[in-house]
């Protein structure tokens, strides 16, 4: 209950999607949970005090009707439009059951004619001001008739039956009465709620509105609560006192639309407008100055419906807000359920009997549906499956108390079969339907298990090469994952992955890696999921948070088999220099040719330059470059092969072991192969890094031919293998002037360590 109206905004500032840094101070103001501390202290003392003002007020309400005497029958409306006894269990009146009554003559002896008119309780949906006036003078005599003593009641037949009005007591008020006093008492305490945990315009505006809702319902209450005649007071004003609180809801949640969930340019001028519009139509409404009232107020309440619909959708095309498309279709629902009642009681003004019948159910089930609706808006800002469950069961018991009064209003159902038949029917639908309603509202992830694993391995190995680009690459995982229309990062850090501003906002703390960098201390921050069709939940910040555990892990796992690759490279870095480096010394000094010096001399070079970089953890590409170029001269020009060297980089970045020794030896493979088999008398090498790609070219001029024809062994399949280990292709095709090139392409080499 704490999350209020206004906890479900997002904040005035937004979010763009290309900022890099945002106001953590608004974020920090918009968590969905209100601390507990708030609701101890005198917030937590007035909610109890209102509680106990609205029970103590539907107890009043009650004994009020309770006390006031009433006849012990009950009535129907006839054919002819007449008052007919339905049944009673007066012996008196049992023997004129099904017969019309046409007055009644109080003790003091005035005579009231009766019809249709005395069972419309409700004079507010009578659409001609003549039969209106016509209806409160009918029950205000009805309701001073039964104040006496002793009224006398005239049948049709001329028969008269002297009855004597009694209260009724609590007891006897219809389950209607209780249901719609509850759904009354429930809204009040929300506005209370709402209104308490956060006392801004916003809020006050839907307590407004709810407030007037509950007044509605409690005067539809205290009308089925009676069968004939009304309360003196309550007959009079039954007409202003329903139109005034449904013009007012009305403008409430219009106004509510031009500041929530954002505010509109003009929202100001709207509220004035608005408000100064209500304001004098309820006065000409009171004071009894209107002509067709009722049209008046239905066309006021039908255009003050379609703003709340115009205004959430410039709100929605100014800022696309999940919040908005849902009061939206909420606004919708309502005013095309207004305008429907509208049409069908003016449709039936030349049917009285099917006026009745639809004037007595259609305005209840407006009440209930307008009702569900406002209390459903402040638990659609939360996100938890226990408010979602809550808001199919308040969806279900909607539709349960519309199907039970349709029942007993059309098809003369009693209280308990149409009650029953009712809750069957309902629980069917939401068993059918919970389901696939509940898929609707679940996350539907937008990547596989399989692409998410698989970016989350690229991703660390790219960490591990660029700790700096931690936030921007999880940032692009976030983006894929959930589809936000905004994305940034804030410099703070928070503990976890959690929903902010009432589910618009998703909070990523970017998490501190092993051997990373200490002083990144940054949360991503995404907002409007799939685009601004739907809030983030409790869900998504799970899954966000086994992301980001995930990604922790892949980085300490890779440093942690990199480091063992280290050691065992350590390890046999030492053995080779001091084991097979040694015996090859000895046998440099041993040899027994110069040639043979020269050979072993060479061999001991090359395995000085293998331990070397074996025991390197790292060789900046400048200086393996030159490696490269020293290596590859002294052996073709031992074969007395020139060497074309060109080599351009945009920028020096470092080796890493695995991307050196598959370099290296990709070179040297293929030198070693133009001079074993080509006759070639020159060779050209042309190594070029742009950005995170490699090109590698190594060109001959000798008597190659059809290299698609050549059988790949040991040599070109080492090649090939140590190439697609660096994530890249490589080619062999013929040169027009005689020779092969060998081209090799890395797209991207960061992504391979």
């Amino acid at each position: 209950m704490s999350a209020s109206v206004d906890s479900a905004l997002p904040g005035a500032s937004t979010l763009g999607a290309d900022n890099s840094t945002l106001d953590s101070a608004l974020i920090d103001r918009s968590f969905d949970a209100e601390p507990l501390s708030r609701w101890i202290g005198w917030r937590l003392r007035l909610l109890v005090v209102a509680a106990l003002v609205g029970c103590l007020a539907t107890l009043l309400l009650a004994r009020t009707l309770g006390d006031m005497p009433q006849l012990n029958a009950s009535w129907r409306a006839s054919d002819r439009g007449g008052l007919e006894l339905a049944s009673s269990t007066l012996p008196t009146l049992k023997l004129h059951e099904g017969e019309t009554l046409v007055a009644l003559v109080a003790s003091d002896g005035r005579r009231t004619e009766l019809g249709d008119l005395a069972l419309r309780r409700a004079s507010r949906w009578l659409t001609d001001d003549a039969q209106r006036s016509r209806h409160v003078s009918t029950q205000q005599a009805i309701t001073r008739a039964l104040q006496q003593r002793t009224v006398t009641l005239v049948f049709a037949d001329g028969t008269t039956v002297d009855v004597n009005p009694e209260p009724r007591g609590i007891g006897a008020l219809s389950p209607m009465f209780w249901l719609l006093c509850g759904l009354a008492l429930v809204m009040y305490l929300v506005a209370m709620v709402v209104t308490l945990a956060r006392p801004t315009l916003r809020n006050l505006l839907y307590a407004l509105a709810t407030l007037c809702q509950a007044g509605n319902l409690a005067m539809i209450a205290i009308e089925s609560g009676v069968s004939l005649g009304l309360p003196l007071p309550m007959s009079l004003w039954n007409m202003p006192a329903h139109g005034a609180l449904d013009l007012l809801a009305a403008a409430a949640l219009v106004h509510a639309a031009a500041l929530h969930p954002r505010r509109l340019p003009a929202a100001g001028a709207i509220g004035w407008l608005v408000w100064l519009g209500t304001a004098a139509v309820t006065w000409a409404l009171s004071q009894g100055q209107l002509s067709a009232a009722w049209w008046w107020v239905q066309a006021s309440v039908a255009l003050l419906g379609a703003a709340t619909v115009a205004l959430l959708s410039w709100s929605h095309a100014i800022e696309p807000h999940p919040f908005a498309i849902v009061t939206r279709r909420f606004a919708t629902l309502a005013t095309a359920a207004w305008l429907a009642l509208t049409l069908a009681i003016a449709w039936s003004a030349q049917h009285p009997l099917l006026q009745q019948q639809i004037a007595v159910v259609g305005p209840t089930l407006w009440s209930v549906l307008l009702g569900s609706l406002l209390v459903l808006l402040p638990f659609l800002s939360k996100s938890q499956q226990v408010m979602r469950e809550f808001s199919l069961l308040a969806a279900i018991s909607t539709i349960a108390t519309a199907l039970d009064l349709l029942f007993v209003a059309a098809f003369s159902l009693g209280q308990f079969a149409s009650l029953t038949l009712a809750l069957f029917l309902s629980l069917g639908l939401y068993s059918g339907a919970r389901q696939w309603l509940l898929n609707q509202l679940r996350n539907q992830n937008v990547i596989t298990t399989e692409r998410m694993f698989e970016k989350l391995y690229r991703i660390a190995r790219e960490v591990e090469a660029h700790p700096e680009r931690t936030s921007s690459l999880l940032t692009q995982l976030a983006r894929e994952l959930f589809q936000p229309l905004e994305a940034g990062v804030i410099d703070k850090r928070y503990a976890a992955p959690r929903v902010a501003n009432a589910g618009s906002t998703l909070l990523i703390p970017v998490p501190e890696l092993p051997h990373g960098d200490a002083t990144e201390h940054s949360t991503i921050v995404i907002r409007f999921a799939h685009h601004g069709r739907r809030l983030f939940t409790t869900e998504d910040a799970r899954l966000a948070e086994r992301v980001v555990e995930q990604l922790r892990r892949a980085v300490a796992f890779d440093q942690a088999v990199e480091q063992g690759r280290n050691e065992e490279r350590l390890r046999i870095a030492q053995d080779l220099h001091d084991d097979i480096g040694a015996r090859l010394l000895t046998l440099m000094y041993k040899a027994q040719s110069p040639e043979m010096e020269d050979y072993v001399r060479h061999t001991l070079q090359d395995l000085k330059t293998l331990t070397r970089g074996l025991a390197a953890p790292s060789h900046p590409l400048s200086h393996a470059a030159a490696e490269w170029k020293a290596d590859l001269t002294q052996r073709l020009t031992a074969a007395h092969i020139a060497l074309g060297w060109s080599f351009s980089a945009d920028r020096d970045i470092s080796l890493s072991v695995v991307q050196w020794s598959a370099l290296t030896r990709v070179m040297r493979e293929l030198v070693n192969n133009v001079i074993s088999h080509s006759q070639a008398r020159r060779v050209d090498i042309d190594f070029v890094l742009e950005g995170d790609r490699v090109d590698l070219s190594v060109s001959d001029n000798g008597v190659g031919r059809n290299p698609k024809a050549w059988s790949h062994g040991l040599g070109l399949g080492g090649v090939r293998k140590r190439v697609k280990q660096l994530g890249g292709e490589v080619e062999w095709r013929e040169l027009p002037t005689g020779g092969i090139c060998c081209r090799v392409c890395v797209r991207r080499l960061s992504e391979k360590s």
